[in-house]
């Protein structure tokens, strides 16, 4: 049960910002911010209210149950009303715990995805290219932007790695239940005798964040400049373009290679840096905070094994969930991939909604 004095904060909140809000004398940052905030709590304001009312509307209705004077068809009545009322109050009590669950600020930020073969051989990186063709095509049919920030391919035409910008609309909060180990068991093309083999490929996903959001001071970086190796033209090959960043404090590396132009290389490599620091960050809070519970999902762990894609039996099967769903090919295609991410989002509401009790 949610304490009276809670919610009746959020009402008290709620009509102190609506007078801020019509005074016309807030600055326009400050502005945005509490427009913002009452927004939010414009969607729950009515069901705070009636949870508020609850218990004086519950003790009206018993009061006319347990009176010896009241007729048989009032009490009746009485008696439905106050059924109803119960039932609301605890989906009431549900949606005013999801919203005071704390929120993640990144949820609403673009991401950085990247995607490294693992186990596996040539077969992983293959996999690690199906696993991008996913994504590319979950970002079309959602309507985000998708950016390639490096590239590296195998022999074999799959991806050794490959690292993009995902940009739109709550980004991170859809994928980052996607940051794990996936794994595949299929036959290979080269396998002659139809032996199922089982690799890997691992995903992480990162919010990508502004200069505003994390500051680096230039005295914690090392910028080395290198001419590039591989594939792409004699300006690339024959300048030093290439660029390896290293955040002293924390060891992180950024290596880029892909543009002709040190400066974008440059720019590229600090967009990563910034992304893998600021999730440094947030994965140091994380276990400070959540040290004595269970690990709960979307915690982000690389090493975690998260998917099992299975294509002798067509099945696509996400171990946090213990959810299977006999759709590989359409799961591959991104159409039945909301399906999966609604599964995770409802079961780390409810490992934080226990985490409030």
């Amino acid at each position: 049960m949610i304490p009276q004095k809670t919610i009746e904060e959020l009402i008290t909140k709620h009509s102190i910002l609506e007078k801020d809000l019509s005074s016309g004398s807030i600055d326009k940052k400050k502005f945005a911010e509490k427009s913002k905030e009452y927004s939010d709590l414009n969607e729950i304001i009515d069901s705070a209210k009636k949870y508020v009312s609850f218990e004086k509307d519950k003790i009206g209705l018993e009061k006319i149950l347990d009176d010896k004077d009241t007729d048989d068809e009032l009490k009746k009545m009485a008696h439905i009303e106050l059924e109803d009322l119960k039932i609301e109050n605890k989906k009431i009590e549900k949606k005013l715990k999801l919203f005071l669950i704390p929120k993640d600020e990144a949820d609403k930020k673009n991401a950085i995805i990247e995607i490294r073969a693992g186990t596996g051989g040539l077969e992983a990186s293959l996999f690690a290219s199906d696993l991008f063709k996913m994504y590319e095509k979950i970002c079309n049919k959602k309507k985000w932007s998708i950016e390639l920030i490096s590239i590296s391919k195998s022999e074999a035409g799959g991806l050794k790695e490959v690292i993009a910008s995902i940009k739109g609309a709550n980004i991170y909060s859809t994928l980052k239940y996607e940051s794990g180990v996936h794994r595949v068991q299929r036959v290979p093309d080269t396998e002659t005798q139809g032996r199922v083999h089982t690799s890997a490929a691992t995903v992480a996903v990162l919010p990508e964040v502004e200069e505003v959001d994390l500051k680096i001071n230039d005295s914690d970086l090392r910028i080395d400049v290198f001419r590039a190796g591989g594939p792409g033209g004699q300006s690339v090959n024959t300048t030093d373009s290439a660029v390896r960043i290293t955040h002293i404090p924390t060891g992180l590396t950024v290596s880029q290679q892909d543009e002709k132009s040190q400066h974008k290389n440059k720019s590229k490599g600090m967009k990563i840096l910034r992304a893998r620091l600021y999730e440094l960050e947030r994965s140091r809070i994380d276990k400070e905070r959540s040290k004595d519970r269970k690990n709960m999902i979307g915690t982000g762990d690389r090493s975690e094994r998260i998917r099992t894609y299975n294509f002798p039996q067509g099945r696509v099967t996400d171990h946090r969930v213990n959810l299977t769903i006999h759709k590989l090919e359409e799961f591959l295609e991104g159409e039945a991939f909301d399906e999966v991410i609604e599964s995770l989002t409802l079961k780390s509401q409810e490992e934080s909604l226990s985490n409030l009790n």
